[in-house]
């Protein structure tokens, strides 16, 4: 028997990405025949549904279900990824990726590229990526899981998947409707409110039927029924820094084995993804409407494919930002009810994941502290701060002026908090990760050298290793990461061999 004060009964509103992923989570850890957890989506209204990308940490949600990971990839068409190449971003005709694993070994507890910049003074023009066995593996086109092999660069191999969304959201479903979670197939109409604390108690469907709840997750997409449109959290708008404001997606059909990376290409308005699946390919291009027409997206979209288009171009509208309010009274926003980041650098699932493992760490009572909601919201926005910075990076480090899009973002007003990284960067190569931030020092200085950001100098006491000692050093590890990628079996191979897609 649960405490009286303990919640009973969850609804999950809206279905997609979001809502079976805290469907699942909820029922991998909310274990108790009191605890009733439903789901309502509507088929009429539909979600976003397009080839999705993700980054390493959702290897840990796996993991707390319990996923077996080749059934997973299999199910949901899925190819693996270490890490996002990006073209044309810092000018026309350069292109470098944002890998996932480390460069080097990090030497005399300062970070590796330190010595590589000094190497390079030194007279050594190495690419910084011969030092790195993601990118290696990226560009040859191979993949293999980590394996237990003693300080070899192969243990410590990291990387996502790109799969298919709505096959992502029907393999979670099946998860969580095998735990207990009830579907229920309606859509809503109203939301009826506590007239003394606005608390939303029960919901109206369109049948007839009325839902009754304690706890409410928002998840349904850019509209925020309960969210925004009941409780009127408000939105904090970013589009000054992120002004992309619509995407077209369309599929198309797979002519080669498929990459083992994300390609995001800069184009005269935004950028085109790249997403490789096992069976297709997943296209969108990202674009800000006050530079370029829909018809224009849409034609530039197509002739940036590599194959024949499968199905019609659909275009997305969105404003990237936050609620002010994610979690209010007992309604939490989950995924684009919540705020939307720009698919840039593969964050929304991430954030989805996040924002669920946030919620279980601090799951309410039926007294819904507000400590607890205003921690948890507090917690939420910073993450979401830094997720923007390090996107805004990718627009404001660039050599482009090539169109009004690229002059406007070249020149446009940054927050603080990212100048002072940049000013860091620029005078002594110094990267950092602040606290529990999703991206560190590693991607920072992935995507800041990347772009064409050049230090005046590097940490100093990198100088106190003899350059005899530091040439070996150098020599050493490019030998060992290329015997590792000799090592290392094609992308499609793995698939074939471990995962291939039923």
């Amino acid at each position: 028997m649960l405490h009286e004060k303990n919640i009973k009964n969850v609804v999950i509103v809206g279905g997609g990405t979001a809502g079976w992923m805290a469907a699942a989570a909820m029922s991998r850890l909310l274990i108790h025949p009191d605890i009733n957890i439903t789901l309502i989506e509507s088929e009429t209204i539909g979600t976003i549904g397009v080839g999705e990308a993700t980054i390493p940490h959702i290897t840990y949600f796996n993991d707390l279900l319990g996923l077996d990971e080749d059934d997973f990839v299999k199910q949901t068409n899925a190819t693996f990824k270490l890490g996002i190449e990006f073209v044309d971003w810092d000018k026309i005709g350069n292109s470098y990726i944002h890998p996932f694993g480390e460069y080097g070994l990090d030497m005399e507890g300062l970070n590796f590229h330190h010595f590589w910049l000094r190497h390079q003074e030194m007279g050594h023009s190495e690419s910084i990526d011969d030092y790195n066995l993601q990118i290696m593996a990226a560009r040859a086109g191979k993949f293999q899981r980590p394996v237990n092999i003693a300080n070899s660069p192969l243990s410590r191999i990291a990387y996502a998947f790109h799969f298919d969304a709505t096959l992502y959201a029907r393999f979670m479903r099946g998860f969580a409707e095998a735990r207990g979670v009830r579907r229920i197939q309606g859509k809503v109409i109203n939301a009826n409110q506590n007239t003394e604390t606005g608390f939303i108690e029960s919901l109206d469907l369109e049948d007839g039927q009325k839902i009754d709840g304690e706890f409410f997750i928002d998840c349904t997409g850019f509209y925020g029924l309960l969210i925004e449109k009941t409780l009127q959290s408000g939105f904090e708008d970013w589009s000054e820094f992120l002004p992309c404001n619509r995407a077209v997606t369309v599929g198309s059909e797979k002519i080669s084995d498929p990459i083992p990376y994300t390609r995001s290409t800069a184009k005269s308005a935004g950028w085109q993804w790249r997403i490789p699946l096992q069976s297709r390919t997943g296209n969108g291009y990202v674009y800000c409407a006050d530079h370029i027409s829909d018809d224009e997206a849409i034609n530039t979209l197509i002739d940036g494919l590599d194959s024949s288009p499968l199905g019609d171009p659909r275009i997305i509208r969105f404003k990237t930002g936050i609620r002010k309010e994610p979690w209010k009274k007992n309604v939490l926003s989950l995924g684009l009810s919540g705020g939307f980041m720009e698919p840039l650098e593969s964050t929304s699932i991430h954030l989805i994941q996040t924002a669920i493992a946030r919620i279980m760490t601090h799951f309410p009572d039926r007294d819904f502290s507000q400590a607890v909601i205003d921690f948890y919201n507090e917690q939420t926005y910073r993450e979401f701060c830094e997720t923007r910075d390090f996107l805004i990076l990718h627009y404001k480090a660039t050599q482009r002026e090539d169109s009004s899009f690229w002059r406007y973002c070249k020149n446009m007003s940054i927050p603080e908090t990212l100048q002072n990284r940049i000013n860091l960067y620029q005078d002594m190569a110094h990267v950092y990760r602040d606290g529990h931030e999703l991206f560190g020092a590693i991607s920072w200085f992935a995507v800041m050298h990347g772009q064409g950001l050049k230090p005046k100098s590097y940490h100093p006491t990198t100088n106190i290793m003899p350059s005899g000692e530091l040439e070996k050093r150098m020599s050493d590890i490019r030998r060992t990461w290329a015997n590792c990628l000799n090592q290392m079996p094609s992308h499609q191979s793995f698939i074939d061999n471990n995962c291939k897609a039923i």
